[in-house]
């Protein structure tokens, strides 16, 4: 038996945890993001003061980046390890939602260690206290139950044992996972306890490839191989399994291309023959077409967002639905055949059970005539002349070529992710780390540490638009301390420009959405200059040319750099010609509001309800 504290405990505790897949075995918790205040500093900070190496920390500017990094870390591991975030009880905990939020959106284990108020109470109301009337049971830390996949309150020491191994059963369960938080009231983290020894003893989690039921495999070949028009539909499920390799020999051998989620991007080489690159709102119009025309959808781990499905309206009347995913609940989406596994076990056995199956070389070709037709499209958005001022397209192809094989871009909300995903070009699956579940404006820069600390040997690229840029900024001098190089291009509008044309297109003018004072002028605003005061190399560039040069300079630099350019916000890059449902105002004074009143029925009337019965 051990007498250690409670933060002592789960400090210890995490050092020695574990996971493993395929043999391949990492530390599920290598170090912990952190703010210290009132409710942590006594207990969780103790105990990483001295934890030394077992469990490094790290500090933070905000308590919404540090989630965001731990997420990104997530995700660029395939969720195989994760960063354990501690904060003070108050508002250090509530700025924990937005992140966890954006983590168990998108399917990503992080490990949240909130302080608490006391659990005796003796001391109430303390700092930071909600004071709820109807019980003392509730606290701020309440505000994470929603947003967490796993939440529990260590109100008695005792607890600690059993709450530990299910945040650790959560954090390691494809499909389970996400936000794990784990309050921990302020007396409580302090408060001695004879501990077990074998609560310390080194642990492995394995990561499961579950593998899909006889039967269900059964009846998703039966609808593939009846299949004449047949699409993948290629998901972070695609990537987090590993399954790209499987997925390119499937396509191969049966003649179906593959389209990609935000999350899938890079499951299939860009310049393969099969891969129609994006689908959806923000999709390639060779992806689109060739998604409209489909008989069989194959979706592999996607959760069909209504961007990918275009809310209901890219797909036909009479598709048949297949779904491979590792959950149970995404399986079922859109009426779909449901395969429940691993999506590299399950793609594999559907290969096998499709042996001899092809799609007809007319199919084929239609498809290849769509490919280049769309590569015409983006080659024309991706370049301008050197003395040409920068469109955001064009910015897009200047990083794309800076990267090459081995860089990462990191991008999340805005205008961008629109223009990444259809013109973004990828060999490597990952090279493409946009946040687009949640698409929360200032994830860039948190997200891009949390790639880099993954992956410190690639260049990390991190494409923000002003408006993003502007919520959360500190960051940078998060990545100045750890040492952490990033190359940041700051693409400079003055406003909003997707939510700018978006607000137009529903008849509310654009309201609010420049950086105007209240007579319309513009704001006196340096973004380059704040980057700077943060810690960064600033360069700023007005041509195509000096952003190459300043791209190269970036990337052979050893600090971080901020390339700060000035773009056009009302230049659109190419169009996808799908619809998203965005309600308008079903009456309106203006001429505006009521065409955009008539263009929103007609768009719905073309939306599908997918309700036929599965094979």
């Amino acid at each position: 038996m051990g007498r250690l504290t409670v933060a002592q405990a789960v400090v210890r505790f995490l050092a020695r945890q574990w996971s493993e897949r395929d043999g391949r075995r990492q530390r599920l918790v290598p170090a912990c993001f952190g703010i210290f205040g009132h409710g942590n500093v006594a207990g969780i900070g103790e105990a990483l003061a001295t934890a030394g190496s077992d469990l490094p920390y790290h500090l933070c500017r905000t308590e919404q980046g540090m989630v965001h990094t731990a997420a990104a870390y997530a995700r660029m591991t395939d969720r195989l390890s994760t960063l354990a975030c501690t904060t003070s009880i108050g508002p250090g905990a509530t700025n924990l939602v937005t992140g966890a939020a954006g983590a168990t959106v998108n399917r990503l284990p992080v490990l949240l260690l909130p302080g608490d108020i006391f659990a005796t109470r003796v001391a109430n109301p303390v700092l930071q206290e909600l004071e709820d009337p109807r019980s003392y049971d509730v606290s701020v830390t309440d505000a994470l139950r929603p947003v967490s996949r796993y939440w529990d309150r260590i109100n008695r020491p005792e607890q600690l044992p059993a709450a530990l191994l299910a945040a650790m059963r959560v954090l390691t369960d494809p499909a389970e996972t996400g936000a794990v938080t784990l309050a921990l009231p302020q007396d409580v983290q302090a408060e001695a306890y004879d501990w077990p020894d074998e609560l310390f003893a080194e642990r492995v989690w394995h990561v499961p490839r579950p593998r899909a039921d006889e039967a269900a495999v059964d009846r998703a070949t039966g609808v593939v191989r009846a299949a004449r028009r047949p699409l993948v539909v290629a998901g972070g499920g695609v990537i987090y399994s590993g399954a790209t390799e499987v997925l390119r020999r499937f396509a191969e051998e049966h003649g179906v291309p593959v389209a990609e989620t935000q999350a899938g991007t890079g499951a299939m080489p860009y310049d393969h023959p099969l891969a129609l690159g994006a689908v959806g709102v923000t999709g390639t119009t060779a992806a689109n077409e060739v998604a409209a025309g489909a008989d069989v959808v194959i979706g592999v781990g996607t959760r069909y967002s209504d961007f990918t499905t275009a809310s209901g309206t890219l797909f036909g009347d009479d598709v048949r639905f297949v779904n491979l995913n590792v959950t149970s609940f995404d399986a079922a989406k859109l009426s779909g055949t449901q395969v429940v596994g691993d999506a590299r076990e399950s793609l594999a056995t559907l290969d096998e059970t499709c042996a001899g199956w092809a799609t007809g070389p007319a199919y084929r070709a239609s498809v290849a005539r769509l490919r280049e037709r769309w590569s015409a499209v983006a080659d024309s958005a991706r370049q301008a002349a050197p003395d040409a001022r920068p469109t955001q397209t064009a910015v897009i192809g200047a990083v794309n070529d800076a990267a090459g094989a081995g860089g990462v871009v990191v991008c999340a909300a805005g205008s961008m992710p629109g223009d990444l995903h259809r013109l973004w070009r990828s060999r490597d699956p990952k090279s493409y780390h946009v946040e687009y579940g949640y698409s929360c404006m200032g994830y860039e820069i948190a997200g891009g540490i949390g790639v880099k600390l993954a992956a410190p040997e690639r260049e990390v690229f991190v494409l923000v638009g002003d408006g993003s840029y502007l919520m959360l900024p500190s960051e940078l001098a998060t990545a100045v301390a750890l040492g952490v190089k990033l190359v940041v291009v700051l693409v400079d509008n003055s406003g909003f420009a997707s939510i700018g044309r978006l607000s137009e297109n529903v008849g509310a003018h654009r309201l609010g959405t420049a950086y105007v004072d209240r007579a319309g002028a513009p704001l006196p605003i340096d973004l380059g200059v704040n980057a700077a005061s943060l810690g960064a190399d600033l360069i700023r560039v007005s041509t195509m040319a000096q952003l190459r040069a300043a791209l190269a300079t970036a990337t052979a630099a050893t600090r971080t750099s901020v390339v700060h350019v000035r773009t056009d916000r009302f230049q659109a890059g190419p169009d996808a010609g799908a619809w998203w449902d965005v309600p308008v105002a079903e009456v309106s004074t203006t001429e505006q509001g009521r065409a955009a009143r008539a263009a929103y029925e007609a768009g719905r009337k073309s939306r599908h309800t997918h309700l036929r019965p599965p094979h």
